[in-house]
């Protein structure tokens, strides 16, 4: 494909992202002569009288008060900062009510959070509706999604339209067959974006596979030069090692696809760590054609491809087909462990119905922020249990995180 990019282990990331520190002000530090009045009063050399003087200072009490509001107003919006050896640990996380509507009016003191079954202090709490927004769309284009490409390109198209600030927000395009392959690196040109969103297509079918599954390789173990025929796992532990894990703020994949995945060197266990690890959470688009994987032939067509059938091998006998795994319990498990949503395409709900709820959620996420205690704060994996005191709620973030190594 033109202007796209392979996307490997060595693919260079272009994301800019810095460790901010703490500057350590406080209000005792902060001069009051900010105040007009009170710098007038020293410029102007004018004697001051015992009335002036009670002038003054209530004009400095004012500004005092005046100061604070404004510093405590902007502490309670902006994330804040830690010396770079203090280990915190963020979470996103979405709050539903009992019928699956978004609760967006909780406060720090409705939550209470564990890490490994030890109680810690929630030391940072907000509404995240405007910090930068970094998207990732993964779209499989194996064979077994040929049929849905188009409903997904036109729905992508709007959804991004929809969601991203070309001001603040970024997304990147990543498409995966029997390879891995990013079309638009990270930009907040809907331009290049919708561009990209042109490029997808399922992959020219190798009539020498002899394969009747839509996304198997070739019988005996064979797999093509790139692989098999879904690098699904491959896809997302690129996307998050290499693109995501640099970028700051809210930051989500959206996975498009059947969850069936066929020769990824990564398993679904490293896939998972990986978003983890680069704090990202994974929503899922379950969108699959059960023709593609019914019908007599290769790749969803009756008879095969071009009259003779693809697949056959010597007198017409068929390559036994493998198993096909449970696509859905596998993105189900991506997006619960990592903090997003498992949504499934149907009659009754579109994909611009989902698009429009993983939308919603985006601009009501939850930001929480903890140091973990001395005790809590060994390397390796930590369970983390974010709940609220109302019982009546669910609450969904990723369900814990893997300390440096």
């Amino acid at each position: 494909m033109t202007g796209s990019k392979r996307v490997s282990r060595r693919y260079p990331c272009h994301a800019n992202g810095k460790i901010s520190s703490l500057d350590g002000k406080t209000l005792s530090q902060t001069p009051l002569l900010m105040c007009p009045h009170a710098r007038r009063r020293q410029v102007g050399g004018v004697g001051v009288t015992d009335r002036d003087q009670l002038r003054l200072g209530s004009w400095l009490v004012l500004c005092s008060f005046l100061l604070f509001g404004i510093t405590g107003s902007l502490e309670s919006q902006e994330a804040p900062t830690f010396p770079a050896q203090v280990k915190v640990v963020n979470l996103l996380a979405t709050v539903q009510d009992k019928h699956g509507k978004i609760v967006s009016t909780l406060t720090r003191e409705d939550f209470t959070l564990n890490q490994d079954g030890h109680p810690q202090t929630i030391r940072y709490f907000a509404k995240e509706t405007d910090l930068p927004l970094t998207l990732g769309l993964l779209v499989d284009t194996s064979m077994s999604q040929r049929r849905v490409l188009d409903q997904e390109r036109s729905a992508s198209h709007d959804f991004l339209d929809q969601v991203l600030r070309e001001d603040k927000d970024k997304a990147f395009i990543i498409h995966f067959d029997r390879e891995v392959e990013l079309l638009q690196d990270l930009t907040s040109s809907r331009d290049k974006l919708y561009n990209a969103l042109g490029l997808l297509e399922t992959p020219q079918h190798n009539h020498d596979s002899g394969s009747d599954s839509p996304d198997s390789g070739a019988p005996g173990g064979r797999r093509s030069s790139h692989g098999g025929g879904t690098l699904l796992y491959d896809a997302i532990y690129l996307a998050s090692n290499e693109l995501m894990t640099k970028q700051q703020g809210r930051k989500a994949l959206i996975v498009l696809s059947d969850g069936v995945d066929r020769g990824s060197k990564e398993t679904l266990g490293s896939a998972v760590e990986a978003a983890q690890r680069a704090d990202t959470l994974v929503y899922s688009i379950l969108f699959k054609d059960d023709e593609a994987y019914s019908r007599g032939g290769g790749f969803g067509f009756p008879g095969g491809m071009g009259g003779g059938g693809m697949g056959r091998h010597g007198g017409g006998g068929r390559y036994p087909q493998e198993p096909r795994p449970d696509g859905k319990k596998v993105l189900e498990q991506i997006s619960k462990e990592t903090g997003g949503e498992l949504f499934e395409v149907s009659k009754k709900q579109s994909i611009s119905q989902i698009y429009s709820s993983i939308q919603e959620e985006l601009r009501n996420l939850y930001n929480l922020g903890y140091t973990p205690d001395k005790a809590d704060s060994s390397t390796g994996y930590h369970k983390i249990l974010l709940t609220t005191k109302q019982k009546d709620l669910v609450v969904r973030t990723r369900d814990g995180y893997y300390a440096n190594d």
